[in-house]
């Protein structure tokens, strides 16, 4: 009898264990950013003036229907993740969202208008800043450690994978508009002296929350987005919003490089991948594009039509654009990016038993 005691409780521990291991062996990703990574935050916040709830939006995704991503398809995460065996956070704000979902998928806090400035986009009225993503992080935290213990909570958090891109509001939605203070308070320098402080103040923040495998992306040439060339004398690209972009990535090559060095096992890294972007949009033809300096969903020859709109002309084959809207870069120019990113860092391969998502189909 006691022996039968005895194997029913090491039964019972065996199960625990193998359901308490579950829940840490799945490495999966948290991504913290702006329109870029955003997967349908937005989409929850009903105030919000940055979305990307309309056709055609999410064309060549799924469905086909708007998802919240403010592309055709893919963000350059999404592609980074499928390479790697990374499965596809979904959105904070999701309703769908449940503890299960966050252990077998991650989470994505990512919200269109969000800058590292808390400030940063204020005229879309609501929006994420990267202090608001990091203090809902928390919350997941919280959650997690209720459902599996501190312990266990501890473990995933710290094998888990983290993004964090955001930046380009800060200059082109903030700094550069000369509506915000940030305007006349700062010169290009002290700015970026401004936006690395907090930026480097909000990652200790997430070290200490556990992170501990971590990339921050770079800005790409920002003045080449068709927005700004449109909104320029010449139509060329805006050179002063060029080189903030370039300073910015100088500056947070630094920043990551002290921080990997002084914060406990931390591998934080800086993705630039400006130089690949600029060369693509100088030499589409070399890459396999056709247009690099106007959008493929666009309003006729009505610009900037600053979204893409359901009465919106699409260009004939949007593989061959690289940038879907006035403001974002195409699926293919995202998978391009995402195959620079990981050929430079050399990421290997996790979760090797998912298999990665097909790149969306043009037909």
């Amino acid at each position: 009898m006691k022996m039968a005691a005895a194997s029913l409780t090491i039964m019972i521990l065996t199960l625990v264990g193998i359901s308490i291991d579950g829940y840490h062996c799945k490495v999966v990703q948290f991504i913290f950013g702006d329109s870029l990574s955003d997967v349908g935050n937005n989409r929850y916040l009903s105030r919000s003036l940055a979305q990307a709830n309309l056709p055609w939006y999410g064309i060549d995704f799924g469905n086909g229907l708007p998802n919240g991503r403010f592309s055709n398809g893919r963000t350059v995460a999404d592609i980074i993740g499928d390479r790697t065996g990374l499965p596809r956070p979904p959105a904070f704000l999701d309703p769908s969202l449940t503890e299960d979902v966050i252990l077998d998928n991650g989470v994505n806090y990512a919200s269109g208008g969000g800058g590292i400035l808390n400030e940063t986009g204020g005229y879309f009225i609501q929006r994420l800043s990267l202090y608001k993503q990091i203090e809902l992080f928390q919350g997941t935290q919280q959650l997690i450690k209720n459902k599996i213990g501190t312990t266990e909570a501890e473990k995933f958090f710290q094998e888990a994978r983290y993004v964090v891109a955001l930046g380009s509001n800060d200059f082109i939605n903030n700094y550069l508009t000369g509506v915000y203070s940030d305007s006349w308070n700062y010169n290009d320098q002290s700015f970026i002296d401004y936006l690395m402080e907090t930026l480097g103040a909000q990652l200790k923040l997430l070290h200490s929350l556990g992170a501990r495998q971590l990339m921050v992306f770079g800005l790409g040439p920002m003045g080449c987005i068709p927005l700004q060339r449109v909104l320029s004398s010449d139509g060329n690209c805006q050179e002063r919003t060029n080189k903030l972009a370039l300073s910015f990535n100088q500056a947070g090559t630094k920043l990551l490089d002290n921080i990997s060095t002084k914060l406990a096992n931390a591998s934080f890294k800086f993705g630039d991948a400006y130089g690949v972007v600029n060369d693509v949009i100088t030499n589409p033809g070399n890459y396999g594009f056709s247009n690099s300096d106007s959008p493929c969903c666009s309003f006729g020859s009505i610009r900037p039509a600053l979204t893409c709109l359901p009465a919106s002309t699409l260009c004939e084959d949007r593989s061959k654009y690289v940038f879907w809207d006035e403001y974002h870069p195409s699926d293919s120019a995202n998978e391009l990016i995402a195959n620079e990113l990981i050929k430079k860092f050399g990421f290997m391969g996790v979760n090797q038993t998912d298999a990665p998502s097909p790149a969306p189909d043009y037909n």
